[in-house]
């Protein structure tokens, strides 16, 4: 089994990733956000990728989702665990909570999709009922369990456009919707995942309140900088409580 990582915002490396090599992978599509780092992590084979870059200079509507899902998948990789920082709009959904969400709305637009666009033979359609691995879900919190990471268990992300943060009126919109989270980067991820058959999950760090729902005060970058670094550290003791296959 190897295990691919997409680090998001906050997430740009793996502290205690024991590096075996750096790998520059060509696709049809173009080139992926960074190199693939190749290694070993509390005994499991990871694959990470930055999803913004090493820099953090890709903006989430700039990240070439298709190369970096096919990157994964040309390596070898069959189950990916795609990390994000998002803002919540759920009242549970608090700063500083870990999320494994269990359903999507997309409202992104102009990126591409999907892998099925040219010099086809047939129409090709993914199931996505159900738009995350349940397999992968249940990992993870079994690994917040034996970590002792507090995480919350389902919920319904909502991708927007970005890089702008959205408005008060577009985030009660996707409450009444039944949004409990929001963020920038879950598609077409999640659908670029099923269609290249990897097992999919996100592991989701609120960073803030969504817009309006604190008062009506602005968000503050410095506030969301501190409760993503403080939820990161929580992803890190997750990934590390992963069980190996067969292990309870």
């Amino acid at each position: 089994m190897s295990v691919g990582i997409i680090g998001g915002t906050g997430l740009t490396s793996l502290d205690g990733l024991e590096i075996t090599r750096r790998e520059v992978v060509r696709t049809p599509f173009g080139e992926p956000s960074a190199p693939l780092i190749h290694g070993t992590y509390r005994g499991h084979d990871v694959t990470f990728l930055a999803r913004h870059g090493y820099s953090h200079n890709i903006p989430p509507h700039q990240v070439n989702y298709r190369a970096n899902i096919w990157a994964l998948r040309h390596v070898g990789v069959d189950r990916v665990i795609a990390v994000a920082a998002v803002g919540g709009i759920g009242d549970d959904y608090a700063p500083r909570r870990l999320v494994i969400p269990d359903q999507i709305i997309d409202y992104t637009h102009s990126r591409t999709a999907t892998f099925f666009e040219n010099d086809l033979d047939h129409v090709t359609h993914i199931d996505f009922t159900h738009p995350y691995d349940e397999g992968v879900r249940q990992w993870l919190l079994q690994a917040a369990r034996m970590a002792g990471v507090d995480v919350l268990d389902g919920g319904t992300y909502g991708a927007t456009q970005g890089p702008r943060l959205e408005t008060a009126a577009e985030i009660q919109r996707m409450r009444r919707d039944g949004c409990h989270l929001v963020g920038m980067t879950g598609m077409p991820e999640a659908a670029l995942a099923r269609e290249a058959e990897l097992a999919y999950a996100h592991c989701a760090v609120v960073a803030n309140w969504a817009a309006g729902l604190e008062g009506g005060q602005p968000l503050s970058m410095d506030e969301i900088r501190d409760h993503l670094h403080y939820g990161m550290e929580s992803v890190r003791q997750l990934i590390g409580g992963l069980p190996r296959d067969g292990e309870a």
